[in-house]
Formats: structure tokens, C-alpha cells, sequence
């Protein structure tokens, strides 16, 4: 069911009041203050760091045994998602249980993997360092004329497949690192960074995090550096969507969690060409936020009718 709301377009004003003013000065006062309101109440919210905290250390922790492991891997880029990630996990499982994994390519900007190594240092966690050049170039040498793009994908996954790798290895499960707004944005490389067992900050958004990560004392260098996935050489994410994550989140904030339609989201006061480009983003990149899509020719079919939970019978 569609959550309720304000009608914008409603003044709520007494008729009888300031009748030296006409109805449409009155109706504009009334829907400016309603918005301020709305927005301001927005951006005055608060994360409870101490209690979302224990719900997503608990999390961590009893996703990982309900299934009879111990241990959990996760790539360490030097971010504040897989940061805060970092932490979390050595909170709920014992540093000695968690193994970060580095993974540079010959181009990554070298203060990444000071972060990341500043990281490991602070957390205790286990660690190992796999640089992916090798492996990357080889196959770009059969595809010289691959875009910046498909070279970036091709890192995400690679790292991917090496997480997975130490997983089977280690008997692990592989964390997640990916935020709220990035999956619903589907910035993000389907089977790479995208892919995990169990995310922890998959529902935070990139504000959330910032706010956590600052909060249960990932160092402050990471948590107000620019935030970039570092697929080459001067990327940055806030770059390369078109607009700031404070921007976005508060917009996805009345789209998604208040349901706010098209034509009510632009009485908000946000621009129609970033609600349009938001919207669409939305929308295009639903199918890295599910299964495959399987074709339906049997009576029970997979994500049709099976669809027990992942620790059913346990």
C-alpha cells in the first residue's frame, strides 16, 4: 500500500485569516512552509549509531553461523563502504575470522591501499594482497579497443571471482560492500562488487554510511575523502553520476521511502531533469537487483513458486 503524505498542492490555511491577501499568495506561503518543512525534517534526521550498530554486528553474526561457518572474506579498497564493513565484521566474528583482501591494479591510486592497509592495522583483520594487473591486461590484449568501461567491469569482476575463490578456500562467506544508493542507482558491476552472500550496508544509504562509519571511528580520512571505486585514474563517483550522494539520497529518501510520485517530487522543489535521470536510473537497473529472470514451464519453478528463504529447514 502507497504511504500517505501531505497534499503539496493544499494551502491548510484558514479562509478567514490575512484577508488582505489574496487565496494564491496564501496557498504559495502555505505549500513553501509545507516543503521547508518536509525537506528541513529530512535533513535534520539522525542516525542511532549504537543501536543500528548492534542490529547489523548481529546481523553478521548470525547470518554467518546460522549456516555453519565461522569466517567471512571482503575486498578492502580503502572506502568507507567496505571500511565500515571491515569493522563491523571484526566486531561480530573476532578479527581473526575476517580476511580483507587487496586487490590493486597497476593504475589504482596508491593512497587506496594506504587507507585500505590503515584499515587492516586499526581492525586486526586477517589480510592478503592480490594485485590484478596481470591477470587484466592478458585479457585485454585479445580486446586493445575495450572501452574505460568494460575495463572497469572487468576489474570489478575479477576481484569478485578472487573473493569467491578465498571463500571456497577458507571455508567463508563473502560480505557485501555495496550501499543503498548504489544498488538502487545500479552503480555497480553485476557479478562484481554488486555480488556477495550477505550485505550488511545494503540497506544504508551512502549518507547513512558516512554517518555510521564516522560514528564507530573508522579513520576520519576515509570517511571525508571523495568517494570513488577506482576503476582508473581520476574517477570519482559523484563525477561520474552528475550529482553528490547528499544530493541523491534525499531525493531517493521521498521517492522510495515516502512513495512521493513524479509530479509531487518536483513540488518539492527538485529539478525535473535530476528526478527524470534518477527515476530512469532506477528503473533500468532493476535486473542487477534480482535473480535471473527464469522462464516459467513447470509447476514449481524457481523465484516463481520455490521460493523458500535462503535458511529454510535450518
Amino acid at each position: 500500500m502507497r504511504a500517505t503524505h501531505a497534499n503539496l498542492g493544499s494551502s491548510g490555511v484558514g479562509a478567514a485569516r490575512e484577508h488582505d491577501r489574496g487565496p494564491d499568495v496564501k496557498s504559495t506561503d502555505a505549500h513553501t512552509a509545507m516543503v521547508h518543512r518536509l525537506r528541513q525534517g529530512y535533513r535534520d534526521r539522525k542516525v542511532d549509531a549504537d543501536l543500528l550498530r548492534k542490529v547489523l554486528v548481529a546481523f553478521i553474526r548470525d547470518e554467518v553461523h546460522k549456516v555453519g561457518l565461522r569466517h567471512v572474506v571482503l575486498g578492502i579498497s580503502g572506502g568507507v563502504d567496505s571500511s565500515l564493513v571491515a569493522y563491523l565484521a571484526a566486531e561480530a566474528l573476532s578479527p581473526i575470522n575476517v580476511t580483507g583482501v587487496l586487490m590493486p591494479y597497476r593504475t589504482s591510486d596508491p593512497q587506496s591501499s594506504r587507507d585500505a592497509e590503515e584499515v587492516i592495522r586499526a581492525t586486526g583483520l586477517q589480510s592478503l594482497r592480490v594485485d590484478i594487473s596481470a591477470q587484466v591486461d592478458a585479457y585485454f590484449e585479445h580486446f586493445p579497443q575495450a572501452t574505460v568501461l568494460q575495463r572497469g567491469n572487468k576489474m570489478a569482476r575479477e576481484r569478485m571471482s578472487i573473493l569467491y575463490d578465498r571463500s571456497a578456500a577458507l571455508g567463508a562467506l563473502v560480505l557485501g560492500t555495496s550501499n543503498k544508493t548504489e544498488l538502487f542507482l545500479g552503480y555497480g558491476t553485476i557479478y562484481g562488487d554488486l555480488a556477495s552472500a550477505i550485505n550488511p550496508i545494503g540497506d544504508l544509504y551512502k549518507t547513512q554510511v558516512w554517518a555510521l562509519a564516522a560514528a564507530i571511528g573508522v579513520p576520519r580520512a576515509i570517511v571525508d575523502k571523495h568517494p570513488t571505486a577506482d576503476l582508473w585514474q581520476g574517477q570519482t563517483d559523484e563525477a561520474e553520476l552528475g550529482f553528490s550522494y547528499a544530493q541523491v539520497d534525499e531525493l531517493l529518501h521521498f521517492m522510495i521511502e515516502r512513495r512521493y510520485r513524479h509530479e509531487e517530487l518536483l513540488q518539492l522543489g527538485f529539478e525535473s531533469s535530476f528526478v527524470t535521470r534518477v527515476e530512469e536510473l532506477v528503473t533500468r537497473s532493476q535486473y542487477k537487483r534480482r535473480m535471473p529472470l527464469i522462464a516459467k514451464v513447470s509447476g514449481r519453478s524457481i523465484t516463481h513458486d520455490f521460493r523458500y528463504p535462503r535458511d529454510w529447514k535450518r
